[in-house]
């Protein structure tokens, strides 16, 4: 159902809010008072150990963990922060963006997390999309001004009245994030605590199956459904430590990077920058129980280890996610861990399946495992016989909008379609087949028609079309493949004019083939799983 724009009006169905209830599967309580037990129980414990690629790191028990979110909570409430408003997050895997936010559920406000590989282009317009209020960033990280940039767009943001900057502010209208949310030594007020369960609390863009960029709209409920099962089942605990290098201002991050330790009462570990060897020595160092990591991130893994000649003896659980995982993976993970191999599946809108410790050996090449409690799956019949794979339940989001209308989509219970083609694993879950045509990437998803239209622009391009192919260590290509208008375009020449356009380098093709035309079928959309084959066949 489509309705005008607020997102902060959305709320699950009464019918949804006693039904996931009555299953367990939601709650009444927040991952708030996950912190505060913590914090009760076990003060001194190590909450986050955060470490930054000037080697700096950074230990923070749960009391001081609760205490950074009560301060930067006041902070954000002393911004204007509070129901209603739109508080955006772009910041690399610093521990400051895990405290935000909380911080920012604390004082009821909506959260739009951004990974940092955003360029400005997309930056700006989902900050104009979702009318963001406050926007936290640093000063500067890894080569990008991230305090200039924002600078330049904000005077066509309208709806942007504070720009908070975690380093030096140089600039006029800039907060200081030191002395705005460090020093004062503020908490905020009884009524300031504001999270509701069950009402919008942060909105996370993705392109979605049709390669159109869309935000997904989530509750702390249907986020703690796509986690508080898989921590009750691998039987997590205040002794466990959770590594991922996926962003933690993304869906996958946050779950496996920050949530399944609050509510486990284990501890967070971060690095702001992925590098296999880095990764390898922080994880032996700090002792890391759970690693949960996209299969091009445990293969680069897995060689560094075997370069080193080492293990890492206090993993206990392994899990991969994002796509199909290739068995050699499964193989080199019992050999070099001696852990077996799990895998879970998700995207932004919607999830959670994944294998459990009763699966058999090498399960999660074959299989990506069965819901959890409240989520339904469905495969229907495509012409292939394959089946399409849609699902509902408790970890489905609330809504959808699109990054460049102003209507929002409320799921509402409905099937929600996935992209994805499946078949039963015979176990209750199901095995993933493939794509459907234009959902690409590893990890996060391409927005293929907005590629497509800007390579259309280049004028040796006649007409594109994008596809996913499998590349080297089973890591999904962004293909192009053109239609050349005079003399065929090299790849780095295409690449060069979306990057003059302010496109995102990971929204980039690694590939292009020359086609004198595509296939297109009787509707006129060109047949991508046709020109997918044809591609790959070579």
């Amino acid at each position: 159902m489509q309705t005008s724009f607020t997102i902060d009006s959305v709320r699950a169905p009464d019918a949804a809010i006693v039904r996931h209830r009555r299953e367990g599967a939601w709650r009444t309580g927040s991952f708030l008072d996950d912190l505060w037990t913590w914090r009760d129980r076990t003060p001194d414990a190590p909450a986050i150990v955060a470490y930054r690629s000037g080697g700096e790191r950074v230990r923070l028990s749960y009391a001081e963990y609760a205490d950074r979110v009560d301060r930067f909570a006041a902070g954000l409430a002393g911004l204007g922060a509070g129901p209603g408003t739109v508080v955006a997050l772009q910041l690399p895997n610093w521990w400051e963006a895990n405290a935000l936010l909380l911080a920012a559920f604390r004082v009821g406000a909506v959260v739009a997390p951004l990974v940092p590989t955003l360029s400005a282009r997309e930056t700006e317009r989902i900050l104009h999309r979702v009318g963001a209020a406050i926007c936290v960033i640093p000063d500067e990280w890894d080569g990008t001004d991230y305090a200039a940039r924002l600078a330049e767009m904000a005077p066509r943001l309208p709806r942007l009245r504070h720009r908070v900057v975690l380093g030096e502010p140089r600039r006029p209208g800039e907060v200081g994030f030191t002395d705005h949310f460090v020093r004062p030594n503020r908490r905020p007020k009884p009524s300031e605590a504001g999270a509701d369960p069950d009402r919008a609390a942060v909105v996370l863009f993705t392109s979605g199956t049709t390669g159109a960029p869309k935000g997904a709209v989530h509750s702390l409920n249907t986020v703690y459904a796509l986690a508080a099962e898989y921590v009750r089942v691998w039987r997590f605990g205040p002794a466990d430590s959770f590594y991922t290098p996926h962003w933690s201002l993304h869906l996958a991050g946050m779950v496996t990077g920050g949530i399944y330790a609050l509510l486990a009462g284990g501890t967070a570990v971060l690095t702001d920058a992925w590098a296999p060897g880095t990764a390898a020595t922080v994880l032996a160092t700090e002792a890391v129980t759970y690693l949960g990591a996209a299969p091009v991130f445990l293969t680069a893994l897995m060689a560094e280890l075997r370069l080193r000649g080492r293990t890492l003896p206090s993993l206990r659980t392994v899990c991969t996610f994002g796509t199909t995982v290739p068995p050699q993976l499964v193989t080199e993970v019992a050999e070099t861990l001696g852990v077996t191999l799990g895998t879970a599946w998700g995207m932004t809108e919607a999830g959670y399946l994944f294998t459990r410790p009763d699966d058999p050996a090498g399960w999660a090449a074959r299989s990506i495992g069965r819901p959890n409690t409240g989520t339904e799956i469905q495969l229907r019949t495509m012409e292939d016989q394959l089946g399409h794979l849609v699902i509902r339940g408790a970890g489905v989001c609330l809504a959808t909008l699109d990054r460049d209308r102003d209507t929002i989509d409320l799921v509402g219970g409905d099937w929600y379609e996935t992209g994805d083609l499946a078949v039963p694993d015979g176990r209750g879950g199901v095995r993933l087949m493939g794509r459907l045509a234009d959902r690409i990437g590893d990890g996060f998803m391409v927005p293929a028609t907005d590629v497509e239209a800007a390579l259309r622009g280049h004028p040796a391009v006649s007409d594109v079309a994008l596809v996913g192919v499998p590349g080297p260590g089973g890591v999904e290509q962004v293909c192009a493949v053109i239609v050349p208008d005079g003399k065929p375009p090299e790849l780095d020449e295409l690449r060069a004019y979306l990057t003059g356009l302010g496109m995102t380098e990971w929204y980039q093709p690694t590939r292009s083939v020359i086609r004198m035309h595509l296939p297109y079928n009787a509707s006129g959309k060109v047949n991508k799983a046709v020109l997918r084959a044809d591609v790959t066949t070579g």
